[in-house]
């Protein structure tokens, strides 16, 4: 066993590695803190900017331990951790590029590990393709946590926004939020949308007017005299 231990690979980087995640923003119940909230294992579980990680099966030991699958988990590629955002559960989440620290492991893929820091969010865009100026409040959370999504200000139609920068401010000094460029595809759908609301507009009143003088005939034919306009 101990010629074995002896043949493991050890690592000493003189940096921390770094990797990539993608997660759901998420804003303190009084509004003074931030912090992200794992789309998988560690869902039940918000941990901040610099932070350990904790087993999530609530075990007492350290992570990540061998014979449990706890601990902090990455991936190498920033493009799988973009490709992951594709999926409906996911869509809302944003791409962590985060610092490796403490005891990991490397597999396939990327990284389990014990310790983070957080040091850039990747905001994907708003719904409707434009790019995200802030975040808004959504009616999904945890006890003490309200998550976030992001959103362009048209969309937010009048809700209580959090901006991008007081969200990183929250979260750290060392922490970066950047957001992706508008999607043109959904953008274009948006803008066709609001291009033909004048076109249903004029349909609805001529509905309207038609109707109107529908009731008028029913009334003659029943001998009521015409409702006032």
């Amino acid at each position: 066993m101990r010629l074995f231990r002896e043949r493991l690979p050890q690592e000493r980087p003189a940096v921390p590695p770094t990797g990539y995640k993608v997660a759901f923003p998420m804003l303190s119940w009084d509004g003074t803190r931030t912090g992200f909230r794992g789309v998988s294992l560690g869902g039940r579980i918000v941990y901040g900017a610099l932070d350990e990680a904790r087993c999530g099966y609530g075990r007492r030991h350290g992570s990540p331990a061998r014979g449990c699958d706890c601990g902090f988990y990455c991936l190498h590629s920033a493009a799988e951790a973009q490709a992951l955002t594709c999926a409906t559960d996911c869509r809302d989440a944003v791409i962590l590029q985060v610092s490796v620290l403490g005891a990991y492991t490397r597999y396939e893929r990327g990284v389990r590990y014990a310790r983070q820091r957080v040091r850039n969010v990747r905001v994907g865009a708003c719904r409707c393709g434009r790019a995200a100026e802030a975040f808004v409040r959504t009616e999904t959370g945890l006890p003490g946590w309200r998550e976030l999504r992001g959103t362009c200000v048209p969309c937010a139609g009048g809700l209580r926004l959090l901006e991008l920068r007081e969200f990183a401010a929250l979260a750290g000094a060392w922490v970066n939020v950047t957001t992706a460029v508008a999607d043109p595809v959904l953008t274009q759908g948006a803008q066709g949308a609001q291009d033909g609301l004048p076109a249903l507009a004029a349909e609805a009143a001529l509905l309207r007017a038609r109707l109107d003088e529908f009731q008028e005939r029913l009334a003659e034919l029943e001998g009521d005299p015409p409702a006032a306009g």
